[in-house]
């Protein structure tokens, strides 16, 4: 093994750690790894965090509330660590698990980080990505997920074209 290889193993080491305890059992482990999602991200870089972490994060929300709320306002600030605005809607799906839960603290985060990410989508991305996020959160079966959506209709009705609007306010 090239020793710029063995340089690369040792210094991912701590990001292995905290993947890892994103999986741990203990509660305060994994809220202390949410914490630190920024730092994995920027270790795994962009396209690692779009393929891998991010998925990874959709399907593991089944957490404890207060791991749920560090997620919810996590993600609200990776755009950057996703490729910037041309991928922020890779974040749009766990969110959407986010804003669903029925902790209502975890819910009110993930719409205010969903809110933040709104205007960064371009108005393409938005009626392709943002809005159809809003219809799925306004059809659902719980009051939890409506609720939600009622939060983010406003932020992108201004932005979308007539068609969409009248789709929004069905």
């Amino acid at each position: 093994m090239a020793s710029g290889d063995v340089q690369s193993d040792e210094s991912l080491y701590p990001i292995a750690v905290l993947i890892d305890e994103l999986r741990n059992e203990d509660v305060q482990l994994r809220l202390n790894s949410i914490k630190k999602l920024s730092t994995i991200a920027l270790a795994l870089g962009v396209e690692r965090t779009r393929s891998e972490l991010i998925p990874f994060l959709t399907d593991t929300i089944y957490d404890e509330d207060e791991v749920l709320l560090a997620l919810a306002e996590q993600l609200g600030t990776f755009t950057q660590l996703v490729g910037g605005e041309s991928y922020v809607h890779v974040l749009l799906p766990p969110l959407e698990s986010l804003a669903q839960v029925e902790e209502t603290i975890v819910r009110d985060k993930a719409v205010e980080s969903l809110r933040t990410l709104a205007p960064q989508h371009s108005t393409t991305d938005l009626e392709t990505y943002f809005v159809p996020t809003v219809k799925r959160l306004a059809q659902g079966d719980w009051f939890t997920s409506r609720t939600s959506a009622s939060g983010l209709i406003s932020v992108c009705y201004a932005r979308v074209s007539n068609h969409v609007k009248g789709e929004l306010r069905q």
